[in-house]
């Protein structure tokens, strides 16, 4: 039973089988289990490739039997279309178009393989990538915030240094009055008296400005400072937002490159096993020697092929055959009198009747 399935995976006549030996049995269903497992193989590989696309069990096994079935269609095609012929270069040249296929089948189905194999390899590249482009990130999203941010900053810097400005006039006024009380200048008089007080009455009007002077400054540079923490709080909730399509960076296409990056040697057996796999129906039926199957499947398609071409020179005898006798029939007829008679008499009432609706119609025109 399980010998007569892989025959059908084989693609091969089971009739013509069946009158063969039990060791041609056996190479034919070794190819059909060649292709089955073939078509399994990619039917693992395909329902991996497409989780990390759909991210779902039942949509990746449903197509990955999908694209499975497709590709054991494909082999068995391949397989069962190769012919053995008398000359090795005429089978190869036959078969080069079907290797060229086999060969992009393994690739397709051996990279989905590889990256599962190499999956700890490849969050790794991809964890790496993931953080160069979250630092990448928020370096774009500050360059949106940081004109304001430091136009901000200056404005609090020139604030604050309008009020020490101020402060060190009215300290140095302060000094003034005080030097003058103590006549250690000014005047150098000891005591209050009238200078003392005009340079006390001046300090005290630009202490009452640098009093009103820091009220009105630090209300702006509060302001100043909450704009400043409106635009950082912005900014951490733009990189909120932004971070989560940067988390999911780990689609196919994304693991695909990251598999690249890795070294080529790894990757390039395990295409090369697949490719082996993919290829040995074709090079055992390419290798072998033509055996009883091939020998008695040539001998139904010549039989076949006599019989088609038989038949068609027989119908093409009897196509020139009865040309010739309608020929001669008719140019028999042609020489009787009755018939020309009869043809010449329907002739001339046709034309009398042509004429006669020429006149009635020219005579409605009138």
């Amino acid at each position: 039973m399980l010998q007569r399935f892989f025959i059908f995976c084989s693609g091969s006549d089971t009739a013509i089988l069946d009158e063969c030996s039990s060791g041609e049995r056996t190479k034919y269903a070794g190819i059909g289990a060649t292709v089955f497992f073939t078509a399994v193989m990619a039917t693992i590989a395909a329902a991996y490739a497409l989780y990390t696309v759909f991210d779902n069990y039942f949509s990746a096994i449903f197509f990955g039997i999908i694209w499975g079935l497709l590709i054991f269609n494909l082999d068995r095609f391949i397989v069962s279309t190769i012919k053995k012929r008398n000359s090795f270069f005429d089978e190869l040249i036959q078969a080069s178009p079907r290797i060229a296929l086999a060969i992009i089948i393994a690739i397709v189905i051996s990279k989905p393989l590889e990256m599962k194999i190499f999956e700890k390899e490849i969050n790794q590249v991809l964890l790496t990538e993931k953080n160069e482009m979250t630092l990448a990130n928020k370096d774009q999203l500050a360059l949106q915030y940081t004109p304001s941010v430091k136009a901000l900053e200056a404005e609090i810097a020139g604030l604050k240094a309008e009020i020490t400005t101020k402060e060190a006039e009215v300290n140095a006024l302060y000094n003034i009055y005080i030097a003058e009380a103590e006549g250690t200048a000014g005047t150098q008089k000891i005591g209050k008296g009238p200078v003392y007080k005009e340079k006390r009455e001046k300090h005290d009007a630009e202490l009452a400005a640098l009093t009103e002077l820091k009220k009105t400054n630090t209300a702006k540079i509060e302001e100043a400072e909450t704009q400043i923490a409106n635009l950082a709080t912005e900014y951490k909730t733009k990189v909120a937002d932004t971070q989560p399509v940067i988390d999911g960076f780990d689609g196919l296409m994304a693991r695909v490159n990251a598999l690249n990056k890795l070294p080529l040697l790894p990757s390039l057996f395990i295409f090369l096993l697949f490719l082996a796999i993919e290829t040995s129906p074709i090079l055992a039926k390419l290798l072998s020697p033509k055996g009883a199957y091939d020998l008695k499947l040539e001998e139904q398609e010549s039989a076949l092929k006599s019989w088609v071409t038989q038949q068609k020179a027989q119908r093409d005898v009897l196509v020139t055959t009865d040309l010739n006798i309608n020929n001669r029939v008719y140019a028999d007829i042609a020489e009787e009198q009755e018939l020309y008679d009869y043809k010449r008499k329907k002739a001339r009432e046709l034309m009398q009747m042509q004429a006669d609706a020429f006149y009635k119609k020219q005579k409605s025109v009138l």
